[in-house]
């Protein structure tokens, strides 16, 4: 029996249709050793631990331990996302299953809770900081001495521009000061500027991706859910986000055993999206697969979508409604034999 395909809205899970007999086999395969090779790999992003004044950006940290635990038990192999990168880009095999973890906006939280559990675990992370929130010493946010501190205990320190700026709503003049002026802050307090960077609110456009590549960072992550591949662009990486209301073992047992559905000829190639609206979406999947007819494709305004097979590995997406203006996530997901998911997602878009 098919499970339906998970459905994501806004970056979070909006509801498992899955069947128990798929459920349990995902939650099997979990418990079992990673010894296989991979060509992919899940990031998962977090913002905020323990603050639940802000739910939609914090995990409890019930739910925080859940996640620890589940990475825990010798399924998962926890690597730096820096290594995850390079790995993929170099074509080097990773372990199956493997796992990045990654912190947005260097809130106190990161320093006061989630960190002490993650250095007694052993488990490698990427804090990424607008510097302006910390040289202006916000409440809430960590400090320079604290983030140094992070840096020399190994934790990977990137980028998220001085200001968390709207980049693809930005003109390229604004968006390059900030970038500068941010870079020329790490180098000042950690003595080099990060190689890793992440588009504040997941937004970006293909002219953000140029000055992001031209600024020296190696690699850059939005905000959409799926799976890394050594196919994807490296200056727009997915990651799965976690938070209170969708941080749930389930959720999360979910994203981590997801697999890269690997896809290239993307359209529009240019997620900043202006006419016409709604754009002509559409990928073509680049590897040999089972069950393609079940393929399917949702959109976080419009739930699922008509999805049409052009041939046997084109498929294009016939969009009903023009995508609103701010951020539209597309998830397209395909179930496997093993009881795992595909997973390609891309995010939109458009100005107000």
């Amino acid at each position: 029996m098919t499970a339906a395909p998970p459905v994501e809205s806004n970056g979070f899970t909006k509801r498992f249709a899955m069947v128990l007999g798929g459920l349990l086999v995902v939650a099997n395969l979990a418990a079992q050793p990673a010894a296989r090779a991979a060509d992919s790999a899940v990031v998962l992003m977090y913002h905020r631990f323990g603050e639940s004044q802000h739910p939609s950006t914090n995990v409890t940290f019930e739910q925080f331990e859940s996640h620890l635990g589940e990475l825990g038990d010798g399924a998962y192999a926890v690597l730096p996302v820096a290594e995850i990168v390079t790995a993929l880009r170099e074509g080097r095999a990773l372990p199956d299953r493997t796992v990045g973890l990654s912190v947005d906006d260097a809130f106190l939280s990161v320093y006061r809770m989630a960190w002490p559990r993650l250095r007694d675990a052993g488990y490698p992370f990427t804090l990424f900081v607008a510097t302006d929130a910390v040289d202006r010493r916000l409440g809430g946010y960590m400090n320079w001495d604290q983030i140094r501190e992070f840096a020399r205990t190994g934790v990977t320190i990137g980028s998220q521009t001085a200001s968390h700026l709207h980049m693809a709503d930005a003109d390229g003049d604004r968006n390059r000061r900030d970038i500068e002026r941010s870079n020329r802050r790490f180098v000042e307090e950690l003595g080099q500027a990060p190689a890793l960077f992440a588009y504040p609110y997941g937004e970006a456009s293909l002219a953000a991706e140029e000055l992001i590549r031209d600024s020296g960072f190696v690699a850059a992550f939005g905000q959409h859910s799926g799976v890394l591949g050594s196919s994807d662009n490296p200056f727009f990486l997915p990651r799965f986000a976690m938070n209170e209301t969708y941080g749930g073992i389930e959720r999360f047992r979910l994203a981590v055993n997801a697999l890269a559905l690997p896809v290239a000829e993307i359209t529009p190639e240019d997620p900043l999206i202006g006419a016409p609206n709604p754009p002509p979406i559409g990928f073509t999947v680049v590897k040999s697969l089972n069950g393609l007819d079940q393929l399917a494709c949702y959109a976080s305004h419009e739930g699922r979508t008509r999805l049409e097979r052009l041939g046997s590995t084109r498929f294009e997406v016939r969009l009903q409604t023009p995508l609103p203006a701010g951020r539209t996530r597309l998830n397209c997901t395909l179930p496997t034999d093993s009881g795992r998911w595909r997973w390609f997602g891309r995010l939109f878009y458009v100005a107000p």
